[in-house]
């Protein structure tokens, strides 16, 4: 009797993604970006809450000294020797101010760590009114703002009269959230005021700015009166 070899039935094998597949993987995708974009999101707004703090930290701070000492920060002395007789972390301070009413740190020294920037972050740091080694000198002493911008105190810029906190590098949205904040979100009036950064840490200018819109496509310096 002759065999015949069975035939078998072969299931040919699917290539590609199936819709409903396809519609899970844009699903995932989806959540992934709206995820990231999320977080991008609130890292900003905490940087945005952590600026705010710091201006009021170190408006608290400044205000504390002079309670303290009946003196600015960074106009105390008149010599190096009377501060270092207070102790402790005083000691180790290396500059001392003159006593003659103000703090000064003008444009052109805001980004050098020139004029009276030393004693202002020695001081404040011995007080222990703020973190930070008190023997830290010019741009050493600067601190840095969430952005990675220089934060420094300058006298008479921006068309502010007497003593602000300035900050670098602060990127467009985040500084008018800042004078929003604070102010009347205004660039160029009232008591925050920045002008365009194109460089990072571009010093304040010492006339206010013109233009009165923030453009959120660029950076800033922000400066907010003490």
């Amino acid at each position: 009797m002759t065999s015949f070899p069975m035939r078998r039935s072969r299931r040919h094998a699917q290539s590609g993604f199936t819709l409903v597949e396809i519609a899970i993987v844009l699903v995932i995708i989806g959540l992934l970006l709206g995820g990231v974009l999320k977080g991008q999101e609130l890292i900003e707004n905490a940087r945005v809450k952590n600026a705010v703090n710091d201006f009021n930290g170190l408006t608290a701070a400044f205000n504390g000294y002079r309670d303290r000492y009946k003196q600015i920060p960074g106009d105390d002395g008149p010599t190096v020797g009377a501060l270092q007789a207070r102790g402790g972390s005083w000691a180790t301070v290396t500059t001392a101010g003159n006593r003659d009413g103000y703090t000064l740190v003008d444009s052109a020294n805001w980004a050098s760590g020139g004029q009276d920037t030393t004693n202002f972050w020695q001081q404040l740091r011995a007080a222990g009114l703020i973190t930070g080694n008190p023997a830290d000198a010019g741009l050493a002493a600067l601190p840095r703002n969430p952005w990675g911008g220089n934060t420094n105190v300058a006298f008479n810029v921006q068309g502010i009269n007497g003593l602000s906190i300035c900050m670098g590098n602060v990127p467009g949205k985040a500084a008018v959230s800042i004078d929003n904040q604070f102010d009347d979100g205004s660039n160029a009036t009232g008591s925050v005021r920045a002008i365009l950064s194109p460089a990072n840490n571009t010093a304040p200018g010492a006339a206010a700015p013109t233009a009165a819109v923030y453009n959120e496509g660029v950076n800033y310096t922000l400066c907010r009166q003490m």
